[in-house]
């Protein structure tokens, strides 16, 4: 059913969504290289006509977070399996169903009462008095069954990050600290009230950095917002451009928008040290670290809502590149921080990532054109922001994803990244965020369909939208290889789309855990690019059946042995790894041989495995799985490998290992992957090596 909201809505979802980046400007720019594999053009005829025309339906009765069925998918298209145990689970908050498969769910710790609404009828104060801090004036036409949810999306959580014994937890609200020592107790160790949206944060050894979006956010981290902006007079309403300009708000000396930054060496109290204005605010950022430079690290600031007046931060222009090329369009910003005095923070480059390098037109990129909403067809736009960018310094390369297109940087020069590559794809809405493979041969992005706030897994929503594509990457191009999206169906009421994962650090092989809002957790295999599937889930019930309520997981991350979830409405998720015919005990246990001191996703460090026989014997299930070697060979080497672990690593008990290497490695010859030949390798080198 398609609806088209009321001005009031609008306003209001600008101010959440647009303000915060959560529905993005549509898919904005074209590359050299899409993708080899296209969707069908749509047949008009083919879509569900809109069962009202919003002309006709009184204002008050619009609800754009009423559940809608999908439209019927294109020709050639498949949708959602419909059989999947997660298609039918029972609804709730806490008490929803839930079904796993390679998975334990251990632990959900409740967001603290702070950082809810506290609220479930829209009638209530605090409903009233949220929609007035988040800076929306005229309530009465705001529709009643949507305010509870406008609300409700003040206090949602985001993205986090790791460091030691800690996990970072942003929300639309501030932080959470929590103490993940005993993952199975996690405890909350410290709570900080600083609104402003997204809350997305990054920590580098005493700084912790949020980004911070919307027009509420303040200097001096106040909740009280700013006064409403006042509705345009009536005469008013039917001007199309003079509305649009009443939507960017009144410029306040105490707003801020950009990327806070924090001391957190009292983990307890953690003190803000510095706050670096951005015109277009940070919807993400990207913690950079350069091995020539000790002093400093950087960030790159992603910035996808409206730019600023520039009454309010001097210098800021939303204008076109045609009309001013200063534009705070079409660009990232870089900041640089000196560790040991980050109060002089400040931006040192504005990069160009979207530029023509043939012509010097900055609006280089557009989306190729896309689908819309419901299937219909777009026209190319310009790509003129990112929404995430992952950073791999091991190789010196980043990933853009970029609105329009995803792109790959150079990065060996961070106050200075350039393009490489730039790749989009008509099945592509929105490119949202990027993983590289261990190896660097591989990247997935990820789509965001329908901004966060859309249910995108329903039956007929086509498997190639709102999915991940995974490209092969040799000699600085992309290459498309195949699409991933969550198998099972989900129902009209859950959000569900890709979004934030990380690697699983199982040796041999590339795996991503990664969150899909209601959709729950996946972990998909990737090892094959041209083949991904996947081999492990955790899903949970609609909050509500009958509302569109953004919930479920934001981001899904491994860290040091476990899963770890922010579950926007609900709090923090814990799990546990169980074996399966997918992934043996042996592989989770070589995965757990990995600890980091510290996790940022967005900055993607190189995983290295100890030259132990607990890896070993991963390389071993997975050359038995894949039949690589024969079976009589497999089984000897795991009763060499027994009896030397059972011999506490005997010198005799060795040198049996040390003396199969040689025959070992003459088996990668016949092997039969190119992974595979891989793994025999690193198998031969732990077995010449070895080490309990």
């Amino acid at each position: 059913m398609n609806r088209a909201p009321s001005l009031a809505f609008r306003v209001a979802v600008a101010t959440i969504f647009l303000f915060s980046g959560m529905s993005r400007m549509k898919a904005q720019e074209p590359a050299p290289t899409p993708p080899k594999q296209e969707a069908p053009k749509q047949e008009p005829g083919k879509q569900e006509p809109p069962k009202k025309d919003a002309a006709e339906e009184p204002e008050e009765e619009q609800n754009p977070f009423a559940p809608e069925p999908a439209p019927a998918l294109p020709p050639g298209m498949k949708g959602s399996d419909t059989t999947d145990p997660r298609a039918k689970l029972t609804p709730g908050l806490y008490d929803a169903g839930e079904t796993s498969m390679g998975m334990k769910h251990v632990l959900l710790l409740k967001k603290p009462d702070a950082f809810q609404l506290g609220a479930t009828d829209p009638d209530d104060p605090k409903v009233q008095k949220t929609i007035l801090q988040l800076g929306i004036g005229n309530i009465a036409k705001l529709p009643k069954a949507v305010q509870l949810p406008i609300a409700q999306l003040a206090f949602a959580n985001s993205d986090f990050a790791f460091q030691g014994n800690h996990l970072f937890l942003g929300n639309f609200y501030g932080v959470n600290i929590y103490d993940i020592s005993n993952p199975a107790n996690t405890t909350l160790l410290t709570s900080m009230v600083c609104p402003g949206g997204q809350g997305d944060v990054s920590v580098y050894k005493n700084l912790l950095f949020m980004s911070v979006e919307m027009p509420n956010g303040r200097l001096d981290c106040g909740a009280q917002g700013f006064p409403p902006e006042p509705p345009p007079p009536a005469d008013e309403d039917k001007d199309k451009q003079k509305e649009k300009k009443r939507r960017i708000p009144a410029a306040q000396k105490d707003r801020f928008r950009g990327v806070r930054i924090f001391d957190i060496s009292d983990i307890r109290n953690p003190k803000q040290v510095a706050a670096v204005q951005t015109c277009r605010g940070s919807h993400t950022h990207t913690l950079v670290t350069d091995p020539n430079d000790k002093e400093n690290v950087y960030i790159y600031v992603s910035g996808t809502s409206f730019v600023r007046q520039p009454e309010e931060l001097a210098g800021c222009s939303g204008e076109k590149p045609d009309k001013d090329p200063n534009t705070a369009l079409f660009r990232i910003d870089v900041i640089k921080v000196p560790v040991a005095a980050p109060q002089d923070a400040k931006i040192v480059s504005t990069p160009r990532l979207f530029i023509d390098a043939r012509t010097g037109a900055l609006n280089g990129l557009t989306s190729g054109g896309s689908h819309g909403k419901n299937g219909k067809e777009e026209k190319p736009a310009d790509t003129d922001q990112c929404h995430d960018i992952t950073v791999y310094t091991a190789i010196g390369l980043a990933a853009g994803a970029c609105s329009g297109n995803g792109i790959l940087l150079d990065i060996k020069d961070p106050v200075h990244p350039k393009r490489l590559d730039a790749v989009n794809d008509p099945n592509y809405s929105y490119w949202h965020s990027a993983s590289f493979s261990n190896d660097g041969t591989k990247v997935i992005f990820t789509d965001e369909w329908g901004g966060g706030l859309g249910a995108r897994c329903r039956p007929n929503d086509p498997n190639k939208w709102g999915a991940d594509a995974i490209f092969r990457l040799k000699d600085d191009k992309l290459a498309f290889a195949n699409y991933y999206k969550l198998p099972a169906a989900q129902g009209d009421s859950e959000n569900c789309v890709a979004h934030n994962g990380s690697l699983l650090p199982v040796p041999g092989r590339d795996i991503e855990v990664q969150a899909w809002y209601q959709g729950g957790i996946s972990i998909v295999d990737f090892t094959d690019p041209a083949q991904p599937f996947e081999i492990a889930y955790f899903d949970r019930g609609p909050i509500d059946p009958k509302m569109l309520v953004l919930g479920g997981d934001w981001s899904a991350y491994w860290y040091n042995g476990n899963i770890y979830a922010s579950e926007i409405a609900r709090g923090l998720d814990v799990f546990e790894l169980t074996p399966s015919k997918f992934l043996t005990q042996n592989e989770i246990d070589a995965a757990k041989s990995v600890h980091v001191p510290d996790l940022n996703v967005q900055n993607q460090q190189k995983i290295e495995w100890p030259a132990n026989l607990v890896v070993a014997k991963a390389y071993l299930d997975q050359l038995a799985r894949s039949q690589s070697l024969p079976a009589k060979q497999i089984a000897s080497l795991q009763k060499a490998i027994q009896s030397a672990e059972s011999s506490h690593m005997n010198k005799n008990k060795v040198a049996k290992l040390q003396n199969m290497a040689p025959s070992l490695e003459q088996n990668a010859a016949t092997a039969k992957t190119p992974a595979d030949v891989s793994r025999i390798h690193a198998l031969a080198e732990i077995l010449k090596h070895p080490s309990a």
